[in-house]
């Protein structure tokens, strides 16, 4: 706590411009995000997130000198807010049937809840950083060894399996069943859990 000339105390100065500054660098962020999610990494632009959050280019470049690093913290603070279902609790459910009916269910779920959010972001994937399109697919990857860990399949029919699985747990796939051919989220599951267990 500082003293000004009259000897009072002034309180919290130093706090207050740290709040500041971390209210602007969050209102950045939720700008990015809200344009990133509508009309798409593609078509924003560094102008635009400055109007929309209400600042100017200058102190978007201020708080992220490299789009890289605007791009991580719009992707954290994204996924806080729509956190992925837990694929490392799918491998302990078991029978692996079970498990996969389960994880699709999951997964479908999280997809319709955020599917206008994700249609955006996967149409404008090669907008992104490589890390961030990295990212999505090694997401994908995990949760379809997830559906298939366990199994007792082999060679060909271990990698026709986990083709199947890979095919399941993509968005592509959920959004085919469910918005195009009109499945309820428990049918697309069953559906796909069939094909893995032919």
């Amino acid at each position: 706590m500082s003293q000004g000339r009259t000897g009072r105390a002034r309180p919290y100065r130093m706090s207050k411009r740290a709040e500041d500054v971390d209210e602007t660098r969050q209102r950045i962020i939720e700008a990015t995000v809200r344009l990133h999610t509508t009309i798409g990494a593609a078509r924003t632009t560094i102008s635009a997130i400055a109007e929309k959050a209400g600042v100017t280019r200058l102190t978007v470049y201020r708080h992220f000198p490299s789009v890289e690093e605007l791009f991580a913290s719009c992707s954290r603070h994204w996924m806080s807010q729509h956190p992925r279902p837990a694929v490392a609790a799918w491998t302990k459910i078991d029978p692996p049937k079970q498990r996969v009916r389960r994880a699709l269910i999951e997964l479908y779920s999280w997809f319709n809840e955020n599917a206008d959010d994700q249609f955006v972001l996967r149409r404008d994937v090669d907008a992104m950083p490589e890390w961030a399109a990295a990212g999505m697919h090694a997401a994908d990857a995990q949760a379809a060894e997830a559906l298939v860990a366990g199994t007792e399949l082999r060679g060909a029919a271990r990698r026709r399996q986990r083709a199947a699985a890979g095919h399941a747990v993509s968005y592509e796939t959920w959004r085919s069943l469910v918005i195009d051919q009109g499945l309820g989220i428990d049918e697309a599951a069953d559906l796909m859990t069939k094909l893995l267990f032919r």
